[in-house]
């Protein structure tokens, strides 16, 4: 089935979206918000299923046209957001840029930080950052979200508590980022607000195509209209989702609603394109001695997408603007 938030409050309203994202319907009978289908997920999946498919075979009480404009992130706040690096060839290609080593560790244990999630943003939602100075970049990934994942899940077993996925443009500030990894302490101020695409959707919509542990489809990332890349998402996935998961819960539980990404698509040698801005621009120093592509300005427009195997959009498309913040003064 495949679910969403219109924008609602904070937490938004909790919607069932036909599989073509045409027409949806709200879920108030079930759960209220998305957090609440997540909290109570064995009660609320097979009721929220029963409704998807009535929708899917016709016209049903209360249904409206689906407007990806009017939906927040399918949940727009999240108790836990952490985010991996599966893809190490695309860390082994930022180290090679910068003429500095990937540790052998990188192979095996899986990098991951803590990201903002107390407000998720709208596929369609403006990104906004105060200068251009600052780098700014689209970071196109898979999510998946969970429910109750006990302290200690192995990966084998962490794959089962994956509910729901996304894909996510987890914007990074290149510019302010070596001065917050030189403090040892993290990303803070380099990683804006994070947005995602107008639905979530189970596994089940995702057919052959995941295969327990990875998403085996392409990652298509737009820039101004121009294809930037469409690398897999099941190749050279060095760490699957479980992997993932079960790192995060390595020392603690994971509350329902957690989300966890996959970092930056990314396939070795980048033969179909690249996910970010920032591996483009290695992939240029590494050729030439110094990046030609910039990072992106005010007024581009970023799309990011995943289409099924007969052309139909699965999550529905990133399709936002950066926009210019002015603060208060």
């Amino acid at each position: 089935m495949k679910l969403a938030s219109l924008k609602s409050g904070r937490d938004g309203r909790l919607l069932v979206v036909s599989r073509d994202l045409t027409r949806a319907v709200a879920a108030d009978d079930i759960a209220s918000t998305m957090q609440e289908a997540l909290d109570n997920w064995s009660q609320c999946a097979p009721r929220l299923t029963a409704l998807f498919e009535e929708l899917q075979a016709g016209p049903v009480a209360g249904e409206f046209a689906f407007d990806t404009a009017a939906v927040a992130a399918p949940l727009p706040r999240s108790y836990h957001w952490a985010d991996g690096s599966a893809y190490v060839t695309h860390v082994e290609l930022v180290r090679k840029a910068r003429g500095a080593e990937l540790p052998e560790s990188f192979w095996t244990d899986p990098l991951m930080y803590m990201g903002a999630s107390d407000a998720f943003i709208g596929a369609e939602d403006d990104v906004e950052v105060e200068s251009e100075d600052w780098g700014i970049d689209f970071e196109a990934e898979v999510a998946v979200f969970t429910d109750d994942v006990p302290a200690g899940t192995s990966a084998q077993a962490a794959g089962d508590h994956i509910v729901l996925f996304a894909l996510v443009n987890d914007v990074s500030l290149r510019n302010l980022i070596p001065g917050e990894l030189a403090k040892q302490f993290g990303f803070y101020q380099s990683k804006p607000q994070t947005s995602f695409t107008p639905v979530a959707v189970t596994p089940d919509e995702l057919g052959e195509a995941w295969d327990g542990a990875r998403l085996h489809l392409p990652l298509i990332a737009r820039l101004n209209d121009e294809q930037i890349g469409a690398p897999n998402a099941g190749v050279d996935m060095t760490f699957d989702f479980g992997q993932l998961i079960a790192h995060a819960a390595k020392a603690r539980g994971l509350v329902a609603g957690t989300v966890v990404g996959s970092g930056t698509v990314s396939n070795q040698g980048s033969q179909d394109g690249s996910c970010c801005l920032a591996e483009v621009r290695c992939l240029e120093t590494i050729a030439d001695g110094q990046p030609s592509t910039p990072f992106m300005s005010f007024g581009d427009r970023v799309e990011i997408e995943m289409l099924a195997s007969d052309g139909q959009s699965i999550f529905g498309k990133i399709d936002q603007k950066v926009k210019q913040y002015w603060p208060p003064r």
